[in-house]
């Protein structure tokens, strides 16, 4: 167990968790630029996978996962997408967060400050590549933030939950704009 905290966000679909963790990533930043002597030099602040939806004319219609050092992106779920494994109604394309999403994760580790990853959820754990570097990156000692799917099952979940040195805090209407600040604290409690 390390002394960083794994802290991840969670709640119910459009409960705002990918909000929360934006605003704590823009604090970090913010905090970073008034304070650059604190960060490590030579290292981004923030590293790891962002996910983000795919609004055409006013609609949902798929996913992308995004590096957030290099701002590249892939499509890792969309309605268009033909593939025999589809959730809730998106073709899943796993390949897409192999290239993009496992290489950001991979890079960030240690080499950033604080390592974010969103989603660990239905879509992304259909790679067994993000699987697989979400776990070796937990095991590296960093400020760690996930969002995570609230009622996935998948082993990958069961055990982040499971952490000894994880803090799993749940997005609320009542706590939203509130549990970015905690997570800083959190953060910036850490050594």
């Amino acid at each position: 167990m390390g002394i960083y905290p794994k802290i991840g966000i969670t709640g119910l679909p459009r409960s705002g968790k990918s909000a929360v963790l934006d605003k704590v990533v823009s604090m970090v930043i913010d905090e970073h630029k008034a304070n650059p002597r604190r960060s490590t030099s030579g290292s981004s602040v923030i590293g790891g996978m962002r996910t983000e939806a795919i609004i055409e004319n006013g609609e949902r219609v798929g996913y992308a996962c995004i590096n957030i050092e290099t701002g590249e992106r892939g499509v890792m779920a969309h309605r268009e997408i033909d593939s025999r494994n589809r959730i809730l109604g998106y073709g899943i394309d796993p390949s897409e967060i192999d290239r993009v999403g496992v290489p950001a994760i991979q890079n960030a580790v240690g080499n950033c400050k604080i390592l974010v990853v969103d989603e660990v959820g239905k879509f992304s754990v259909e790679s067994e590549g993000f699987v697989d570097i979400v776990r070796a990156a937990l095991e590296y000692d960093m400020p760690t933030l996930l969002t995570l799917h609230k009622k996935s099952r998948h082993p990958l979940l069961q055990d982040i939950r499971r952490r000894d040195d994880g803090r799993i805090l749940e997005v609320t209407p009542v706590n939203r704009a509130l549990l970015p600040y905690k997570i800083l604290k959190l953060i910036q409690q850490s050594p």
